[in-house]
Parts: C-alpha cells; sequence; structure tokens
C-alpha cells in the first residue's frame, strides 16, 4: 500500500485504516454518523491526496482536453473548473474528473485514485498525434477537503482570499495556513460547503495542523472515508466503480449535461446516435419505503418478484433516516414516483424512484 503524506498523522488519530485504491486510508475515526452528521452541521476535513493530479500544459492543451473529455472545456476561463468524463471507445467511462484552468494554456486533471495509470496511458494514448504536454503530479501533491457549513467562517483567519467569493467550481491560486501559494477549490463532494486545498506533500502537514488550530473554536473534526460515501450518495453523485465504469454509458447515467456534441470527442458520434435512439436502462435514485438498508450489488426487481437491475451504491441515510441507493433499470422502471422492491436477504422491500438529491439542506 501506499501512504499520504499524512497516514500516520491518522494513525496517530486513531483512525481505522483500510486499503483503498492501493492507499493506506483513514475510513473512520469517532465512526460514520458522527462524522457524517460533522460535516453537515460544522466543519469537518477529510485527507483524499490518493486522488491523481495531472498537469496539461502548452498551445496543444486545450485540444487534447478537448478530445478526451466529454465536457466542454473551451468555456472555462481562467479561474474556472468543470465536471467531466472521460468516454472510452465502446461507449462507457473510463473515469470521471474535475478539469481546472490553471492559466491560458494550463490545465490541471483531478482524476480517481484506483484509475491514476488508467487514466494516463488513455490520455496519453490520443495526445500522441495532438502533442501537448503531460506531466503526472500525483505522488507530489495533497490533497485536504474543508467540509461544511462553518468551514467559510472557521478558514478565513487563514488567508487574504475572501473565501465567501469562491463560488462553486471556481478556484483561485492564494496564500494559505502560511503556504505561500496553493490552489483553494470550491469543488467538494459533499453537499454542505467548504472548499478543498491543493499543495505539495511537505506543505500539508503544516496546512492540516494549522486547520484543525483555527478550527477548534468550531468544534473540527478528521473525516473518514466512510462518511465521504454517505455524504456523497445523499447527494447522488456517482462513484467510479459502483454507479459508473467502463461499460455504463454517461448518458444512461444521468451524465448528458457534460456530454457535449458541440464537439468531436472520443466515441461521439456513437454517444449521439445512443442519444438520439434513447437509452435501454437508466441509473435511478431510489427510498426505501419500509425499514431496511440496501447494499451494492442487491437485486432491485418489479412487482412480480422479476430481477430488472442491481443496486450500485446504497446506505441508510444519516440525514433522512431511510435506506436511500442508485441502481440501473429498464427505461420504463425509471420515471418519478415508480415503486419498485429491493431483495433484501429474503424480502422484498419496496422503494420509490425519487429526485435527485435525496439530502436538500433540512
Amino acid at each position: 500500500m501506499k501512504n499520504t503524506a499524512l497516514s500516520q498523522t491518522h494513525e496517530s488519530l486513531g483512525a481505522k485504516m483500510v486499503s483503498f485504491a492501493g492507499f493506506n486510508m483513514p475510513v473512520s475515526y469517532e465512526g460514520v454518523n458522527i462524522e457524517h452528521d460533522t460535516v453537515r452541521k460544522g466543519v469537518g476535513v477529510f485527507d483524499v491526496s490518493h486522488m491523481g493530479e495531472f498537469l496539461i500544459e502548452g498551445p496543444h492543451a486545450l485540444a487534447l482536453i478537448q478530445k478526451v473529455t466529454s465536457n466542454d472545456a473551451s468555456v472555462l476561463s481562467v479561474g474556472r473548473a468543470q465536471y467531466s468524463c472521460l468516454p472510452n471507445e465502446t461507449g462507457g467511462i473510463v473515469d470521471d474528473l474535475i478539469v481546472y484552468r490553471i492559466k491560458d494554456e494550463t490545465y490541471l486533471l483531478v482524476v480517481n485514485a484506483s484509475n491514476i495509470d488508467k487514466d494516463w496511458n488513455h490520455i496519453a494514448k490520443y495526445n500522441e498525434k495532438i502533442g501537448a504536454v503531460m506531466r503526472n503530479l500525483s505522488d507530489d501533491y495533497s490533497l485536504l477537503a474543508i467540509q461544511g457549513p462553518k468551514a467559510i467562517e472557521a478558514m478565513q483567519p487563514l488567508t487574504s482570499v475572501d473565501l465567501t467569493g469562491i463560488k462553486f467550481y471556481n478556484f483561485v491560486v492564494a496564500d494559505f495556513a502560511g503556504i505561500d501559494y496553493v490552489i483553494i477549490s470550491a469543488t467538494g463532494y459533499t453537499g454542505s460547503g467548504g472548499f478543498e486545498i491543493y499543495c505539495k506533500n511537505s506543505e500539508v502537514q503544516q496546512v492540516w495542523d494549522r486547520v484543525f488550530e483555527a478550527g477548534k473554536a468550531f468544534d473540527i473534526k478528521p473525516i473518514g472515508l466512510a462518511a465521504r460515501d454517505t455524504l456523497r450518495l445523499e447527494m447522488g453523485y456517482c462513484l467510479y466503480g459502483n454507479d459508473i465504469d467502463d461499460s455504463t454509458s454517461p448518458l444512461e447515467a444521468g451524465l448528458g449535461w457534460i456530454t457535449k456534441f458541440s464537439k468531436d470527442f472520443v466515441n461521439s458520434e456513437a454517444l449521439a446516435r445512443e442519444k438520439e435512439k434513447g437509452v435501454s436502462r437508466k441509473l435511478i435514485a431510489f427510498e426505501l419505503n419500509e425499514r431496511g438498508i440496501p447494499r451494492k450489488g442487491y437485486d432491485i426487481v418489479d412487482d412480480q418478484g422479476n430481477e430488472i437491475g442491481k443496486v450500485t451504491s446504497g446506505t441508510m441515510s444519516p440525514s433522512l433516516g431511510t435506506g436511500i441507493g442508485l441502481g440501473y433499470v429498464p427505461t420504463e422502471f425509471s420515471n418519478i414516483e415508480t415503486v419498485i422492491h429491493v431483495r433484501i436477504r429474503k424480502n422484498l422491500i419496496p422503494a420509490t424512484v425519487v429526485k435527485l438529491p435525496f439530502y436538500k439542506g433540512l
């Protein structure tokens, strides 16, 4: 396993450590419900330094990004970011990612830890004909997500930048926690506000210490990957390897909004035909109508007990107190308020298809 620059810090804090995407990562400290509640109501800090970072530079940088990603990066101004995905040649998804425009001809791609090598090789293959400058910075940089409704107030003393001015999917390069140049980005995956800090591995311990010092008055807590998963699921955000993968189309996954056919990208013609024809299955969100916890891999069935799909992500929502999940079903079962069933052990638990997000800031 690889360690992040903070792995020993997590262990010293009593974190339960697990192997995740080849990294030694904290899954929980005090328990998922306590940590989840901390982010929804206060401020919590995630070490997500396992994520990958690719720098794409030069006069051909935009051309490469336009070719390999589904969204339209040409609309990005410096200081803006966008959610996107890397389509593969067979209609599926290599990975989902965030694209940051750092300078006129410099872009940062942030990818999932489990896909760093796969993504790099995929992008490099298309770059052979385009010729952008590619640098893999994944082993050199750390990433902290400081999330929650009190995050901005707690962290404002650590920077000269007005944190309230960084709107969702915007970022700045500025001073923070005594470090002159970090990226402060509002691209969190929890739905509770806050921001992320990109800095060098050699700087992250100082940032971590200063963040927790500044957050003492706000009862700041370290947060593990388990709560990260329940938080993102309450928002309906896809998790690669669960809800999207090499076999799922972005259109099936409800990611048509980041699939822009105004440009040519990998497999765009085939995806355009799929859009015109209509997909045969869709990723739905559902809430259980009775007590139960849906888990990944559980059967989704119709009212006759016939299997129509599988749960891709599921949990007992800490915020809502009910079982929630995502899963693929035939399109005819995807309409809002459709009743389906989830097989939990030997019981068929009724569930209702709902509109995302599950959590609406209650």
